[in-house]
């Protein structure tokens, strides 16, 4: 399925599925399913069989897609994690900052934690930092976890995985280089805008892409008024969602559902990767489109 949080005709934030091209409002199907997707993830497997029970699957949409505003699939995720999966972009972006790829970054995935009260969704405005010169994008997948567990081993992980969405990690790059002078990460640089959307996919969905070890073939496209900047594929990370699962909850770290992980930026889904030269740093009224193959496409503007 393909979970979203939209605005109805009356203004109200719901949680639903798309259905063609539409929406299905879980209340409306049936008053057992909660409003917010959250709630929903919570208890997804209670309520995906009620679904399947109920035979809810396949219902006619309740909105068509041009009545409804698309939100933030989950507005309110518990945590945000961002790892840096893809070897490409740690490559690309160490060189243009004048770094070198330090070893433990071969021997463990690595995060920072990020702003997870700073979520957008598809078609939101995304608003330049003020004094911002060289603002950027990251193409990245994330995943949702959808159950509580601990010193969870990558080989079980997947059992602990609700699904997948198009993540854009905005970044102040102007910020960024300076703050990574200190050996703490960036922070100040990506904590004004996550954009999540427009959906979640299911893990089930998803297992038509799955490939070896843990990945998937998922093409992975950014675009900026409409001009190709990357065109990559989510088969090409290093470090896997399961991976980065084991790593956050080892040493007796729970998560729990609604949680995110972001799989880093695909190799090249980057400005800072060419140094601006493919394009220039975004200005008030650039879009940005970021789509993966499976899941859909995020779309949103800057503004000043």
């Amino acid at each position: 399925m393909k979970l979203v949080t939209f605005k109805n005709k009356s203004g109200e934030a719901r949680s639903g599925w798309l259905s063609g091209d539409g929406v299905v409002d879980m209340q409306l199907a049936d008053a057992q399913l909660p409003t917010d997707m959250l709630s929903f993830i919570d208890e997804h497997e209670r309520f995906f069989a009620l679904i399947e029970e109920k035979g809810l699957k396949n219902l006619a949409a309740h909105y068509s897609l041009s009545e409804v505003q698309l939100l933030a699939p989950l507005p309110n995720p518990r945590s945000f994690r961002d790892y840096i999966g893809f070897e490409q972009h740690m490559l690309n972006a160490s060189k243009t900052f004048g770094h070198t790829v330090g070893e433990a970054w071969y021997e463990m995935p690595i995060f920072y934690f990020t702003n997870h009260h700073a979520i957008y969704g598809p078609n939101d405005d995304i608003k330049r930092p003020a004094k911002e010169t060289r603002m950027d994008i990251e193409l990245e997948m994330a995943v949702i976890m959808g159950k509580k567990g601990k010193n969870i081993s990558a080989a079980e992980a997947n059992d602990y995985i609700f699904g997948y969405t198009v993540f854009n990690d905005w970044t102040a790059r102007a910020i960024q280089r300076r703050e990574m002078e200190v050996p703490l990460g960036p922070h100040k640089g990506k904590d004004f805008a996550n954009a999540i959307g427009p959906c979640i996919v299911t893990k089930d969905e998803m297992e038509q892409y799955r490939i070896e070890n843990d990945r998937f073939d998922l093409a992975m496209t950014a675009r900026i008024n409409g001009a190709s900047i990357c065109e990559g594929n989510y088969q090409t990370v290093y470090w896997t969602f399961p991976q980065m699962i084991e790593r956050a909850s080892e040493n007796d770290v729970t998560l729990m559902p609604g949680e995110i992980l972001g799989s880093g930026t695909v190799g090249w889904g980057s400005l800072i990767e060419n140094n601006f030269s493919v394009h220039r740093p975004l200005e008030p009224g650039d879009v940005v489109e970021l789509e993966i193959q499976g899941i859909g496409i995020l779309r949103n503007q800057v503004v000043g």
